[in-house]
């Protein structure tokens, strides 16, 4: 690495980037993986709990005045747009703070708010630490996609990505047998085994903590940020202990880049890359976002009064089918995830949003005919959800790697908070109406509604959707910061 001094700040010449993207796959990588990913995990369970412990929660002797709607209404929305304020607030901070301070913080808010919550004595209690838990998970998203992306070598990007964010439906597996458990008085007095999922959200959150102390600041961002000595000590660290593992030495790292390195970029700067500098890549963004918002709420908001309306399964049952869809949602990204490095982005981002809005428009048709039965709807929903949660996943992916590094987290947050909203506040306004009232007509327009938005976004990916695969971040984005 050289060094040369600037008028308004040292410009410096590294290949730090290629020397994390030319790094073989070891334990190390794991660590970051473990650290970081398996936050998603927590995110599935809180929302999975909140929906199917509802019932009990609305039951006298829950030790909580509330009702069921209170529950998946006024606490859902709260959590939701904590989860858009969060993303927004320390998205920005991200950017300007550093991804690990970021992420042990947001991570401590999340643990704190999920404890506070096992405690409520009334529903503003509740209502309160369930927008501080989004709050903590919304911020979550922007830090720790961020660091991902930036630790891991190019070759396995985007696999890595979409199984991280897929493992949010190992969360809400974990999250539909536990409310079974919590749903059970035979096991759990009624004011207790609902405290007590919200408490093992808790130490689970702890484990993770103490897990992350070991994760690294991301070296592209030392960089940039002009800590460039502390990047070199870090990578180099690294690279000993993958040497020190495989037994051999490393390939040579192939290309350098010059950053004239600052310390901050205004909004003004972030909002005119993002939409105008790569404007096409913002309505991508746009569209991935929006479609599987919508998908996702057509089919998950009111699955349950779903099949206990027109198939009569018990309320106390409905947790074992969301655990069926919930495992089919989590091998989409892990069987489907090697092929977006190898087959490359744009064919399977855009095939996997337009095979599932075309299942889910089949899924509709069969509904309408009155062709399926509670066993064969969960199969279809699982089919469906196969392709679009590697797709939803692929969405989160590809704003983190088209944007340049400087406004990687703040542009993670904008997107993640647009699609959170249109998903989480207008979604279960407009389906919440069409599959509550019973009519096998409008449950069907539910289900067109989010397959016609699904395949919208899958044809505009066809046409917009970056090649990504396999390339250094630098090279898809050039930083702001890079010097010509």
């Amino acid at each position: 690495m050289t060094t040369a001094q600037a008028d308004t700040g040292r410009t410096v010449t590294t290949n730090i980037p290629a020397r994390l993207d030319r790094l073989p796959w070891s334990r190390w990588h794991w660590t970051i993986v473990i650290g970081l990913g398996t936050v998603w995990i927590l995110d599935g369970l809180e929302v999975t709990v909140v929906g199917n412990i509802a019932g009990r929660l609305s039951e006298p002797g829950s030790g909580l005045a509330i009702s069921s709607g209170q529950v998946t209404g006024i606490a859902a929305a709260l959590y939701v747009a904590g989860a858009c304020v969060g993303a927004l607030f320390w998205g920005r901070l991200t950017d300007k703070w550093g991804r690990k301070r970021l992420f042990m913080i947001t991570l401590a808010v999340y643990l704190a708010a999920t404890a506070l919550t096992a405690v409520s004595f009334e529903s503003w209690w509740f209502f309160l630490f369930r927008f501080l838990t989004g709050f903590g998970i919304g911020g979550e998203y922007a830090a720790i996609n961020s660091a991902i992306d930036e630790l891991i070598p190019a070759e396995y990007r985007g696999r890595v990505d979409l199984m991280i964010n897929g493992s949010f439906w190992l969360g809400a597996v974990g999250g539909s047998l536990l409310s079974i458990v919590a749903l059970d008085t035979g096991f759990l007095p009624k004011d207790v085994g609902w405290r007590l999922t919200f408490a093992l959200g808790a130490v689970l959150a702890l484990v993770i903590l103490l897990v992350r102390r070991h994760v690294p600041e991301s070296p592209r961002w030392l960089l940039i940020h002009g800590r460039d000595e502390e990047a070199e000590r870090i990578v180099s660290s690294i690279e000993e202990r993958v040497v020190a593992e495989k037994g051999e030495p490393l390939p040579r790292a192939e290309g350098t880049i010059r950053i004239h390195q600052r310390r901050s970029v205004t909004f003004v700067e972030i909002g005119r890359t993002v939409f105008s500098r790569y404007r096409r890549r913002a309505v991508l963004g746009f569209s991935l976002f929006i479609g599987q918002a919508f998908l996702y709420n057509a089919i998950t908001f009111g699955f349950g009064a779903i099949l206990t309306t027109f198939y009569d399964v018990p309320t106390g049952n409905t947790g074992y089918y969301f655990a069926v869809i919930a495992v089919g949602n989590f091998c989409g990204p892990l069987v489907l995830g090697k092929l977006f490095d190898t087959v490359g982005r744009r064919v399977m981002i855009s095939s996997t949003y337009l095979l599932s809005g075309l299942l889910l428009f089949g899924t509709a048709w069969l509904f309408d005919r009155g062709s399926l039965t509670a066993g064969s709807l969960t199969a279809c929903w699982c089919a469906v959800l196969f392709f679009a949660s590697a797709g939803a996943s692929s969405a989160y992916l590809t704003v983190s790697e088209v944007f340049p590094m400087e406004t990687r987290a703040m542009s993670i947050a904008f997107f993640y908070a647009l699609g959170t909203a249109a998903g989480g506040i207008s979604g279960p306004l407009l389906f919440a109406d069409l599959t509550e009232t019973g009519r096998v007509g409008d449950t069907v327009l539910a289900f067109q509604i989010g397959a016609g938005l699904m395949c919208v976004a899958g044809l505009v990916a066809a046409v917009l959707a970056v090649r990504a695969e396999r390339r250094s971040l630098e090279d898809v984005a050039k930083p702001l910061t890079a010097v010509a």
